[in-house]
């Protein structure tokens, strides 16, 4: 018998240790991998030390080739016999490749561990029961938890057809987030301004209101050296279609892909304008005159494959947001300077106290950002 086929089975023990591997490399697919999941892989076996790994993947962009195929190309002869740790159940059926449980059972793979069962209908459980009728060890929950976190937009979509939601605001010590009149301020340093740009790169879409735009003229594109293709969808809720023509968001649009949700009674001759300058015109139902009905609107993006979606801008997109419980995660970036009472709330209508002390939020975890407080709350 060759080595390979000699390759003992590795200690369950070692699950979380190798699970914690493939979840970080998963997430180097954050953002770039829609509609799919960012999944993880390691192949691991036994080697004269103790176990080594000889195989990685992760899911690559666009979703193709999946985290297992590129971990058994990479361990190439050295997976048989050996363990494969995955953040994920393989998929079992035929889609735009083939199905991952088989190139497993094909690659001779020993044992799997997964961490969790996907939810895709497609798949929920038929992955794993494939890789045990071929005599593959099957054993799952390792790094669960952080394997729901890290697939949160995935679950969220298959489960309530919405991408999962980030709010991120950026406040100061008193809690506003520009000056009276809606005048824009910068509010925190550059330290907090790249790690935003990270998070619109680990996002699928990001998302502003009208208002913002008209405000701000925001670009939205991920700006840290060398991830300008990591920049998200760039969507804009706008229910009469206000988009400024020569804004920068219509004039970078055929760098980065720009949406516009608007209403069905928007006017068509404006559509046309935008559409000559390559911006993408979603007609989307309406909840009240000049307000999109935002749970449709998440299932329209939903629909289209945006699992991960960054809520950037302004008040009063936030409190709807809040309003209607479509918030998942909040990143609270905060700032030792105060604007003053004539400032703007940052969210329209509320204390900022209102999140950070609501039973619909827990804490879990503070960080300083150079000289700004980011504090990270999730759904309770």
């Amino acid at each position: 018998m060759t080595a390979a086929a000699k390759a003992m089975p590795v200690a369950a023990s070692d699950d979380l240790r190798f699970m914690t591997s493939a979840l970080a490399l998963g997430r180097r697919g954050l953002g770039n991998v829609w509609p799919n999941p960012a999944v993880g892989a390691v192949i691991v076996r036994h080697g004269p030390s103790g176990p080594v790994v000889v195989g990685r993947g992760w899911t690559q962009p666009g979703g193709r080739p999946h985290a297992e195929p590129e971990a058994l190309a990479r361990a190439g002869t050295l997976a048989r016999g050996a363990t494969l740790y995955v953040t994920l159940e393989p998929c079992s059926h035929h889609g735009k490749s083939p199905p991952c449980a088989d190139a497993i059972v094909a690659a001779g793979i020993s044992t799997v561990v997964s961490a969790l069962e996907d939810p895709n209908p497609e798949v929920a459980g038929r992955g794993h029961a494939r890789l045990k009728a071929a005599g593959i060890a099957v054993r799952t929950g390792a790094g669960a938890a952080a394997a729901a976190h890290a697939h949160a937009g995935h679950i969220r979509r298959m489960r309530e057809k919405r991408p999962e939601v980030t709010l991120k605001l950026a406040i100061s010590a008193d809690g506003k987030a520009g000056l009276a009149g809606r005048r824009p301020v910068a509010i925190t340093g550059e330290r907090a301004s790249d790690r935003v740009h990270l998070l619109r790169a680990m996002n699928d879409a990001i998302v502003v209101g009208i208002g913002t735009v008209l405000a701000d003229d925001p670009l939205l594109t991920c700006r840290l050296p060398g991830m300008a293709a990591r920049s998200p969808v760039r969507i804009v809720f706008d229910a009469a279609l206000r988009l400024p023509l020569e804004g920068r968001l219509a004039a970078s649009c055929k760098e980065v892909p720009l949406w516009v949700l608007t209403a069905a009674s928007a006017s068509a001759d404006r559509e046309a304008a935008l559409r000559v300058r390559g911006v993408e015109v979603i007609r989307a139902e309406l909840s009240a005159p000049g307000r999109l009905e935002l749970g449709a609107a998440l299932r329209l993006l939903a629909s289209r494959g945006i699992t991960r979606l960054l809520v950037e801008g302004g008040p009063i997109l936030a409190a709807s947001m809040i309003a209607c419980d479509l918030v998942d995660e909040i990143a609270l970036f905060q700032a030792s300077a105060s604007i003053g009472p004539e400032g703007i709330d940052a969210v329209e209508g509320m204390p900022i106290s209102a999140l950070t002390r609501s039973q619909r939020f827990k804490s879990i975890g503070v960080e300083w950002v150079g000289p700004d407080r980011l504090e990270n709350l999730v759904r309770a």
